[in-house]
């Protein structure tokens, strides 16, 4: 009698699960661990390479509808994550290893100084992490060194160049919800306006270096990534904030901002041979951000770029903008990208010869 509840119970779970994988794969979730690499990047002397780590967390998306139900699903996905905490990450370059663990959200960071030079372009690399769960154990991302041409561009993400009503938490929520990365809208002139940025100056084949500091967390990494291609922006490094689990989700882009000074600070100490331009909005927090970039690093701040979105931070907006224009920084406070291109070109950010240092 005993050894027949077993054999019982033993088929019960076999059978519950089957279930559960099978909602798993309907779901398209994965309980096997997950190893995400990130757009990272580095100088010629200095490495980071950043992702994270899951137990528990959305598998790639194959197919993008326009009806509300899948992509809602879709975007909930991405927040049914479970971060793995302390594991080992290793990568391998030019022969030697290196390797780090993962923080508490599963974000882990390799910062490493190779042996050798590395040339300015974009390398292919993998992490790995050593278990005996089977799973996605190793991962795949990109590395990019990039070419000391005179500017270098930082730019906000969300109300910059993708609509996304920051300062409307409800509009914000029922865009991010209806629609998926490939119909989402970018501002009108946007892509050219910083394609224009990204090639002008650059040899072929090369492009000024873009970096995307947005507040926006990393559950929306891929779907950031997926967008930017859809709609061809320059291909770029996107530093993002601090992972989200599922109760979190209604809080999604209500981030503290302060890190994303942080951010910034790391990218101009990392290249400090260029001149940068900042390209932010007003719905939020990026024309104080940028005020203190500026005082921080004087004479390093070629330009600052603002789009206009919210009529009750206008006249707080101008005046940081003076100030900033005072320090020597040239400034543009814009609706339409095309007033910000014609800016670029005036103050020759798109006409020069972008001479190389």
């Amino acid at each position: 009698m005993i050894k027949l509840q077993r054999k019982h119970t033993k088929k019960n779970l076999s059978i519950f699960k089957r279930i559960r994988k099978q909602i798993l794969f309907w779901l398209r979730l994965s309980d096997r661990p997950i190893v995400k690499v990130y757009n990272s990047y580095g100088n010629n002397s200095h490495i980071i390479v950043m992702g994270h780590v899951l137990k528990f967390g959305p598998t790639p998306r194959r197919h993008y509808r326009k009806f509300f139900l899948p992509n809602m699903l879709a975007v909930f996905r991405l927040f049914m994550v479970r971060p793995w905490v302390g594991v080992t990450v290793q990568m391998e370059w030019e022969g030697v290893k290196y390797t780090s663990h993962t923080e508490q959200d599963g974000f882990y960071k390799i910062q490493f100084e190779p042996s050798v030079q590395v040339p300015p372009g974009w390398y292919k690399i993998q992490v790995t992490i050593e278990t005996t769960v089977l799973g996605h154990n190793t991962g795949y991302g990109e590395l990019y060194v990039p070419y000391p041409y005179q500017f270098a561009f930082i730019s906000d993400i969300d109300d910059t160049f993708l609509v996304s009503h920051s300062s409307k938490l409800r509009r914000r929520l029922y865009v991010l919800f209806t629609k998926n990365a490939r119909n989402r809208r970018p501002f009108e002139g946007v892509v050219n306006h910083y394609k224009l940025l990204s090639e002008n100056g650059a040899a072929q084949d090369t492009n000024n270096p873009f970096f995307y500091v947005s507040s926006s967390e990393w559950n929306l990494y891929d779907f950031i990534i997926e967008f930017s291609r859809a709609n061809k922006m320059p291909k770029g490094v996107f530093l993002l904030n601090q992972m989200k689990t599922f109760s979190q989700v209604f809080l999604s882009g209500q981030n503290k901002h302060s890190t994303k000074f942080f951010r910034i600070v790391r990218i101009v100490e990392s290249y400090p041979q260029q001149q940068y331009v900042l390209l932010g909005d007003d719905s939020q927090e990026d024309p104080n951000i940028y005020e203190s970039i500026v005082n921080h690093f004087p004479g390093k701040i070629y330009a600052v770029y603002i789009r206009h979105v919210s009529k009750k931070n206008e006249g707080i907006v101008k005046n940081t903008l003076s100030r900033i224009e005072e320090k020597g920084v040239s400034c543009c406070y814009f609706v339409h990208s095309a007033e910000a291109i014609l800016h670029s070109k005036k103050i020759n950010l798109i006409e020069n010869k972008g001479l190389k240092l």
